[in-house]
């Protein structure tokens, strides 16, 4: 009989709804709690779900308080705990930046160096400045960094960035990325074998994959099928099946989500028609 999981989930901020939904694709069919509920479980899953802090997530999973937990990379990196990152799961994506206020001097991430700097991931900042040889005073601020160089606590920020709309706003520019971050699974070092846990990987992953990609399907005269499968992309051999109509061929195959753009017209300029994409529930390798 399988054990069953216990998963820590972001209660809230950026990463609950696209862990929810994630989670929901994987046919896991999980419970919605009740307001203010901390708890929860899967209706045809051995999984049971605890909503949490994210930032509070790693140290759950490395107490053994939870099995896996859905958390950011960053908060990973910060908190320095013993736990495996599991699966990268494509969203929540955002990055560590140093940023300066619009008419400061400094034009690169070497200037900071001796200078004072606010942020919220004073470990990982610490870290990351070291690699480059940055020697800076950090000042720890929980909440609103970008606050900090119109407060006079800090010269300078380093803080998470999505779209820089904030930076901008407060009137900051950004001097560089230092880390690139998203939501991740993780899990307890000691635990590795479980194999719910392994279960709850391989199916995410078949989401994440599936969301990648898209299922194309047309028809081709048979003169110009070369021309077409050579435009499409070599991972796996397209599938080629006769039609009832001679000299005509159905090909099917799987392709990046991202180059549906660009290959459809490439596509019908080399004879290619009837085509069809179709969204891909889950992929396995």
């Amino acid at each position: 009989m399988t054990a069953r999981l216990t998963l820590a989930m972001p209660s809230k901020g950026r990463l609950r709804e696209p862990s929810w939904s994630l989670l929901e694709a994987t046919g896991s069919e999980p419970l919605t709690p009740g307001e203010r509920v901390l708890q929860s479980t899967c209706r045809n899953a051995a999984i049971d779900l605890l909503f949490v802090r994210a930032e509070d997530v790693p140290e759950y999973v490395q107490d053994g308080v939870v099995d896996c937990g859905i958390t950011g990379l960053d908060l990973v990196e910060e908190r320095n705990l013993e736990v495996d990152v599991l699966l990268e799961l494509g969203f929540g994506r955002c990055s560590l930046q140093a940023a300066v206020a619009s008419d400061d001097p400094a034009t690169s991430l070497a200037d900071l160096d001796g200078r004072r700097i606010a942020t919220s991931h004073p470990r990982l900042a610490a870290q990351l400045l070291a690699d480059r040889g940055i020697e800076a005073t950090l000042v720890r601020v929980a909440g609103s960094v970008e606050i900090a160089p119109q407060l006079g606590l800090a010269d300078a920020i380093i803080d998470l960035v999505s779209t820089g709309s904030t930076l901008r706003t407060n009137g900051l520019r950004s001097l560089g990325v230092l880390f690139e971050s998203q939501a991740v699974l993780v899990g307890q070092r000691t635990d590795k074998a479980m194999e719910s846990r392994e279960t709850l990987t391989t199916l995410l992953g078949s989401v994440i994959r599936a969301r990648a990609s898209r299922y194309l399907m047309m028809n081709v005269a048979t003169s110009n099928l070369d021309a077409v499968t050579a435009l499409l992309p070599s991972a796996g051999a397209p599938t080629v099946m006769a039609l009832a109509t001679p000299g005509v061929v159905a090909v099917h195959a799987l392709v990046p989500a991202a180059e549906v753009w660009s290959l459809l017209p490439k596509l019908q300029s080399r004879g290619a028609s009837a085509i069809l994409t179709m969204p891909v529930e889950r992929l396995l390798p």
